[in-house]
């Protein structure tokens, strides 16, 4: 390792725009996505400000550690679905709970009350084609101007990049599953 000096001036212009609602967008192949949604949904709450989560891929009666300590905080998350598609027994009714979650998703963002909605995996229904791209970006688009919206999962749509904010692609550098280290509860869960 090279040491560096630390910086002593500011490196970035002071932004003076509006504040306003934004879009983010957790991507890539590497491990994080999820938790840092999380992360800002923990940040918000402890700020007093409404948030509300929905998780695409997760059933309703889902207990991982973040289910249990949003409950505990009184952090409204909603499972949407039945699990990974590998896991399905019926891809058609997958599709069906995409939609529907998305239908009570939807209503949330358009509703304005939750300064930020957590969509969890959102990118899978996309790709599968269950939940139609285009009215997703426009909700996204027509979604109330204090509204904050983060979406979650591999390979983000194009489309999707291109309308949000702040994009984050997490890399894969190097995963303890490659070295026969099997999930382990309150680390991936």
């Amino acid at each position: 390792m090279e040491i560096e000096a630390p910086p002593i001036d500011r490196s970035t212009p002071k932004p003076e725009g509006e504040r306003r609602g934004l879009v983010l967008v957790h991507t890539g192949d590497g491990k994080g996505k999820s938790t840092a949604a999380f992360g800002l949904a923990l940040r918000a709450h402890g700020r007093g400000k409404p948030v509300k989560v929905y998780q695409f891929m997760k059933v309703p009666s889902a207990r991982f550690g973040e289910h249990r300590l949003f409950e505990q905080l009184g952090v409204p998350i909603e499972g949407l679905g039945d699990g990974f598609s590998w896991k399905s027994r019926d891809l058609d009714h997958s599709a069906q709970l995409a939609r529907e979650g998305w239908a009570r998703a939807e209503a949330t963002i358009r509703g304005g009350e939750h300064f930020l909605v957590v969509l969890d995996e959102i990118t899978y229904p996309l790709r599968y084609g269950w939940i139609p791209l285009e009215v997703v970006l426009a909700a996204l688009r027509e979604r109330p101007p204090n509204t904050h919206v983060v979406l979650t999962g591999r390979n983000a749509p194009e489309e999707l990049i291109e309308l949000a904010d702040t994009v984050t692609e997490m890399r894969l550098v190097k995963h303890h599953f490659t070295a026969g280290v099997p999930a382990q509860r309150g680390i991936e869960d």
